[in-house]
C-alpha cells in the first residue's frame, strides 16, 4: 500500500510553530481513501495508525519540510519506518521547478481552491481556533 502525505503548519520551524493539518492519501490498488487530521487530532499515535500497512510514503519536499518537521514536533521519524520517495526531484529531473503549487500548474492541474497561499492558511487556521471560524476551517480544508 502506498501513501501520499502533506502537512500544514503555521510557520516553517518545527520548534517554533505546530502542525495544523496532516492529510494522508492511502492507495491500494483500486482502493483509496484520504484521512485527514486536524489539530488535536494530530498525535504520534494517530499518524501511525493512519499509515498503518502502508509501504511507501511519497511526498512533494517531504525530506527537507514535511519528515523533519513531523520527526521534531511528533516524535517520529517516518523515514526510518517507511519506504520514502520525495517527488519533488523526480520533478526536478524533469524540468519542473517550484513548489508543489507551481509544479501542478506547469502540469496543467487545476486547484479547487485558488488565491489561498500559506500565510493565507496560517491565518485561517487561527481564526478557526481563536474564533471557532467554521467558515476559516472549511475553506483551509
Amino acid at each position: 500500500m502506498e501513501a501520499y502525505l502533506d502537512i500544514e503548519t503555521t510557520g516553517l520551524s518545527p520548534w517554533d510553530d505546530e502542525i495544523t493539518v496532516v492529510g494522508i492519501h492511502r492507495s491500494h490498488g483500486d482502493e483509496a481513501e484520504f484521512i485527514q487530521l486536524v489539530g488535536k487530532e494530530i498525535t504520534p499515535g494517530s499518524v501511525l495508525e493512519a499509515l498503518n500497512g502502508v509501504d511507501i510514503i511519497y511526498t512533494y519536499n517531504g525530506s527537507r519540510f514535511d519528515l523533519p518537521f513531523i520527526h521534531c514536533c511528533l516524535g517520529i521519524n517516518l523515514a526510518a519506518l517507511f519506504a520514502h520517495r520525495d517527488l519533488m526531484y523526480d520533478c526536478w529531473q524533469n524540468n519542473l521547478y517550484g513548489g508543489f503549487k507551481a509544479v501542478k500548474q506547469q502540469l496543467g492541474i487545476q486547484r479547487r481552491l485558488t488565491g489561498i497561499n500559506g500565510y493565507d492558511a496560517v491565518k485561517l487556521w487561527y481564526r478557526y481556533m481563536n474564533y471557532a471560524d467554521s467558515e476559516s476551517f472549511n475553506t483551509l480544508l
